[in-house]
């Protein structure tokens, strides 16, 4: 896919795993253990360029294979092997909207955490929503939704499988 006169920039989702209080994380980490979710993170985000801030980058265990890594990060000495570094989210949006037409992406995912949420949501066309069955303790959180601007599409549950610490359930908005 190229972008060439007229051609649609790829949509902006945000991906999130969160809480019924709304929480996304404690400590550095999310306060539960849902492998059954990493998996459905790995296929929405793989392929696509992925925003994150720095604190979300440092959770990981590592940088995400077959995506555009973008960390957005006040810092200007932060650096990291196969990752492109921002001081704004302008610029990560440029950097992701640029990668996702050399590459043929129709979607850049922001992955977090809540300031980069914050900032992003009212540009964002769609959320892939895990809604985690459980009111964890936590110091980081999801932005409250405005009912109004958002469209249900979908809603799947599903119950703990073997290395999940709660039920939960996948819902697709969409921006109205």
């Amino acid at each position: 896919m190229t972008e060439g006169r007229g051609a649609k920039p790829p949509d902006i989702a945000l991906v999130v795993a969160m809480g019924q209080n709304r929480a996304i994380g404690r400590d550095g980490n999310l306060p539960w253990r849902l492998r059954s979710d990493m998996k459905f993170f790995r296929k929405v985000t793989m392929g696509k360029p992925v925003i994150m801030g720095r604190r979300t980058f440092e959770s990981l265990p590592r940088v995400l294979d077959g995506r555009l890594n973008i960390v957005l990060t006040r810092d200007p000495d932060f650096s990291a092997p196969g990752v492109v570094a921002v001081a704004s989210l302008e610029a990560a949006i440029k950097e992701a909207q640029a990668w996702a037409a050399r590459e043929g992406a129709d979607e850049i995912a922001v992955i977090g955490g809540e300031g980069v949420f914050s900032s992003v949501m009212p540009q964002a066309d769609r959320i892939y929503l895990t809604e985690v069955h459980a009111a964890p303790d936590a110091d980081t959180w999801f932005p409250e939704l405005e009912a109004s601007a958002w469209r249900e599409v979908s809603r799947d549950a599903y119950g703990p499988g073997p290395q999940d610490d709660y039920d939960f359930s996948i819902v697709i908005l969409e921006r109205l």
